[in-house]
């Protein structure tokens, strides 16, 4: 039996690990694909840092020779970013490579085009390692759910958010001081842009609705909205009404099941809930189908090694497919919904107001809250000093509904501020 001959592209955090366990776990990786698997050499930018483990013979900057070679039967690519990863997996396919994936941003972006170009070239694209890292999420939605109608996906996937969110939770910490606390622990980038405003969710939560709907989803489809707004009143405001604070990928299709939506934004969520207790710097994802009704997935959803694991468990089918001459599941877009935008969302909503302390104010927010078809649960006032707080729960109403009232709120003579806005989700 022939050696199956791997490129690695990229050695940061992942592609180290990934070295280090292809070469440790040699002989098992051989038994469970029923050959040798090879590392026969690794693309990296700079090639005088050290990589313990990791041959110096190996190494090259030349990416694009590396993955023209006729011997690479697989690339595994955890460069990350659009370019060049993007030309370097579809020069792999040009030569008859199949590719594993981490890169959400690129699958998120222009996933179709790669898996067509796949489909031509007659080669996988596997990416289980894209999307909350070790937690088998990908395979699972388009394997195992094959033959059932998913409804809805719901989690937390990104686990920089999570640890801000959690520690200023369980701390009392402003959003400033938890994001410096996550920098120091390595949780967070020196540039966090990405996680905090909700790009790296966005990304995930394309390539999620594009599975689980049967469905084209890029990241240009997905409401974004991050944490950098959150406050530590918002936290005690969740707190008051039996929540916490998540940043959520909400992945849903409508009820006449025509249409889709697909959004990221921090919500207030029940302790009730189970995603309420994912702490730290974890990850966990709900699932709703017709059939299997809800399931969780939880665990690690970032770093090397629970990174790592994904990318070799995609490694083990892309080679077993290659020795029996055959490929795994490739793009499934045939229900071609259509993606609604964010202003036909319906879901809840807490709005926290600066009002004067006068008779009759709490009627005449009552009024603009009618007057533009969003109906009240609940509200809270606590008077101070001459103004008030005014802290109100809708019921379920559109975005567009409750988005008009926060503008006709805003021009109000006897309302001071919006303090803030939250969803309201879990319920």
């Amino acid at each position: 039996m022939r050696t199956l001959k791997v490129a690695l592209l990229g050695c940061g955090v992942v592609g180290t690990d990934v070295a280090r366990i292809m070469t440790t776990h040699a002989a098992d990786l051989a038994a469970r694909i029923g050959a040798p698997v090879e590392l026969a050499g690794v693309a990296v930018r700079r090639a005088n840092r050290p990589r313990p483990g990791i041959p110096e013979h190996l190494i090259t900057t030349d990416a694009t020779e590396l993955v023209k070679r006729d011997d690479i039967d697989v690339v595994i690519e955890v460069i990350g970013g659009i370019e060049p990863a993007r030309g370097l997996i579809l020069t792999a396919f040009d030569n008859g490579a199949s590719v594993v994936s981490a890169n959400k941003a690129l699958l998120a972006a222009d996933g179709a085009a790669l898996h067509a170009a796949a489909g031509r070239a007659g080669v996988d694209l596997y990416y289980e390692a894209a999307v909350a890292g070790a937690i088998p999420l990908i395979r699972p939605l388009r394997e195992s759910l094959a033959g059932d109608k998913v409804n809805r996906v719901l989690g937390i996937v990104n686990g920089t958010t999570n640890f801000i969110l959690d520690k200023m939770d369980s701390t009392g910490a402003g959003y400033s001081e938890a994001l410096e606390e996550a920098t120091a622990l390595g949780y967070a980038e020196a540039d966090p842009t990405a996680d905090v405003e909700g790009f790296d969710a966005a990304a995930k939560a394309a390539i999620l609705a594009g599975i689980a709907f049967h469905t084209r989803v890029t990241a240009d489809d997905v409401f974004r909205e991050g944490i950098t707004e959150v406050t530590a009143g918002d936290i005690a405001s969740a707190k008051a009404m039996g929540c916490v604070v998540k940043l959520l990928a909400i992945c849903e299709r409508s009820a006449d099941g025509v249409s889709v939506t697909a959004r990221v934004h921090p919500a207030m969520i029940p302790l009730t809930h189970p995603l309420a207790n994912v702490r730290g710097a974890y990850n966990a994802v709900f699932v709703e189908a017709d059939a299997a009704g809800q399931l969780m997935f939880y665990g690690p959803g970032a770093g090397g090694a629970p990174t790592a694991s994904a990318v070799l468990g995609d490694l083990v089918a892309v080679c077993r497919n290659k020795l029996a001459g055959s490929t795994g599941p490739g793009e499934s877009a045939y229900a071609q919904l259509t993606v609604n935008p964010m202003d036909d969302v319906v879901t809840r909503y807490h709005v926290s107001l600066d009002v004067a302390d006068k008779a009759g104010v709490l009627a005449q927010v009552a009024t603009v809250f009618a007057e533009h078809g969003v109906s009240i649960d609940t509200v809270r006032q606590q008077g101070r000093e001459g103004d008030a707080s005014l802290v109100v729960v809708t019921h379920r109403a559109t975005d567009a509904a409750l988005s008009a009232t926060v503008a006709a709120l805003r021009t109000h003579d006897q309302v001071r501020g919006v303090a803030s806005i939250m969803r309201v989700e879990g319920e």
